[in-house]
C-alpha cells in the first residue's frame, strides 16, 4: 500500500472530511486553506488518484479507500516490517517503554475476548 508523504496525508484528510467534493470547490478550498495554486491541488490529487486512494469522476472527488481502511493497511505494513508481522512482539516492545493504564489493559482484554467469541 502506498505510503503518503506528510503533505499528501494532510490533503487526503482534507478530502476525507469533505467528500464528495467538486474538484473546482476543492481547488478553491485548497487555495484558502493551504495557499495552493490550482496546479498544485491537481498535482496532489492526480498522484493520490493514480495510487487508487481517490477518484475524480465527472469533476467530483471521492475516496476509493476510506480513511480507516488506509490506516489499517498502514498499521499492518508497519507491524509486518518492524516486527515480522508479530503483533505480540509489537505490544511487548511498546510495553517496555511505556506503561499501559488499567483502562488500556481492560480495553485490550475486551478486544481479545470479542475476537475469541467471533472465532468460536
Amino acid at each position: 500500500m502506498y505510503q503518503m508523504t506528510e503533505a499528501e496525508q494532510r490533503f487526503a484528510e482534507f478530502i476525507w472530511e469533505r467528500e464528495p467534493v467538486g474538484s473546482g470547490e476543492l481547488v478553491r478550498l485548497c487555495r484558502e486553506v493551504f495557499g495552493w495554486k490550482k496546479s498544485t491541488t491537481y498535482t496532489f490529487l492526480k498522484k493520490l488518484c493514480d495510487q487508487g486512494i481517490f477518484q475524480n469522476q465527472e469533476a467530483v472527488v471521492t475516496s476509493r479507500i476510506h480513511r480507516e481502511a488506509y490506516f489499517q493497511g498502514q498499521g499492518e505494513q508497519f507491524v509486518e516490517k518492524a516486527f515480522g508481522g508479530s503483533l505480540p512482539r509489537m505490544i511487548a516492545a511498546f510495553m517496555e517503554r511505556k506503561r499501559l493504564s488499567a483502562e488500556q489493559v481492560e480495553e485490550i482484554e475486551q478486544m481479545i475476548e470479542a475476537y475469541k467469541g467471533e472465532k468460536e
